[in-house]
């Protein structure tokens, strides 16, 4: 049976077109070509934006993904300059802190001055009592020989502790009698000084 050449034809034209669109198929598959917006052009009119769902967000959903991606980065500027301000303030705090130890290791040693001086204080005034005890208990002329050796502090610190033994005991000072028989000069500078100090 002998085929026609319109059959021919028409053979022909259903292999080409079956060709062409396994070609087209093919095109789509490797990503060439886009086919779904061509079948959106035939299924009539598109879905809004908005109400589209599927594997694609929305406009909207992009719009607040933006505004939670917008309030995150905010929020981490926010701490990053809390974070650095509280940064600022701990080198502040340590700094004052240095400062405070330097005035407490200053008062300290002050402190241990004071005590120090008032040991030494103690132990001199000791000295002292002990000093013008003895010196009223010698005569008047020994006494003196001993004393023109001494500080003029010292001197009169002694004379005013003998001063006070004897209103202490309710008899009379010998101290204005112990100044004339120092020397003339000394005598006057220990009065001078007495009145001073």
């Amino acid at each position: 049976m002998a085929v026609s050449d319109k059959s021919k034809i028409i053979y022909l034209l259903i292999l080409i077109i079956f060709l062409a669109g396994l070609g087209i198929f093919w095109l789509d598959y490797i990503n060439l070509i886009d086919l779904t917006k061509y079948k959106r052009a035939f299924q009539g009119e598109p879905a809004l934006v908005v109400d589209a769902s599927g594997d694609e967000p929305s406009l909207v959903e992009k719009e607040e993904f933006e505004k939670e991606k917008d309030k995150i980065l905010e929020r981490i500027e926010d701490l990053d300059k809390r974070e650095a301000l509280i940064a600022e303030r701990e080198k502040d705090l340590e700094s004052e802190k240095d400062k405070l130890d330097q005035v407490r290791n200053g008062l300290e040693l002050e402190k241990k001055k004071l005590e120090d001086e008032r040991k030494r204080d103690s132990g001199y005034r000791k000295n002292v009592q002990v000093l013008a005890n003895k010196m009223s208990n010698m005569p008047p002329e020994e006494s003196v020989k001993i004393m023109v050796n001494w500080d003029d502090p010292l001197i009169i610190d002694v004379l005013r502790q003998m001063d006070a033994d004897s209103a202490a005991a309710g008899r009379m000072s010998i101290t204005a009698y112990l100044i004339t028989l120092f020397p003339k000069e000394k005598a006057s500078r220990i009065m001078y000084l007495m009145t001073q100090l």
